[in-house]
């Protein structure tokens, strides 16, 4: 099993010749420049390469370049066993990443919660206490009130 740092710095690596390789070595036009490799993950035996994607685009766009990137996958991997001069060029398994999607569902939730603030404003902007503004009683109320 090797240590962290080094299967570190293979992801990374594998990472910087994916991009690469995509951007200048690939002619599939199913992987136009609208595939970003966000991360790259190792397992602890530098025999497993997870490598994430993603595109900007529909759900069509999304499986034309999963099937693009699966049919260039043996080339990839050759790409990245020239470069990491390793014993075992790792396997390539590619996933679209989740990460833009979870962003825009908490983008609209802070939406939401900026609109539910804004309406509980605009109800409260009128609004008068109920009792008195400070309804706390003072220490020196206290000792008027006990004297008499």
């Amino acid at each position: 099993m090797a240590d962290n740092a080094r299967a570190k710095r293979l992801a990374d690596l594998i990472r910087e010749v994916v991009a690469q390789k995509l951007q200048r070595g690939i002619k599939d036009p199913r992987l136009g420049s609208h595939v970003t490799i966000t991360d790259t993950r190792v397992t602890g035996d530098l025999r497993e390469a997870t490598v994430f994607y993603t595109v900007y685009g529909d759900d069509e766009e999304r499986a034309a370049a999963a099937a693009g990137l699966e049919s260039a996958k043996g080339v990839l991997r050759s790409a990245v066993g020239a470069a990491a001069g390793v014993k075992f060029t790792p396997t390539l398994t590619f996933v679209a990443d989740a990460l833009p999607d979870t962003a825009k569902t908490i983008e609209d939730l802070l939406d939401k919660a900026r609109m539910s603030d804004e309406k509980v404003r605009e109800v409260s902007a009128g609004a008068k206490y109920a009792g008195e503004a400070d309804p706390y009683r003072k220490p020196d109320e206290d000792e008027d009130d006990a004297a008499e």
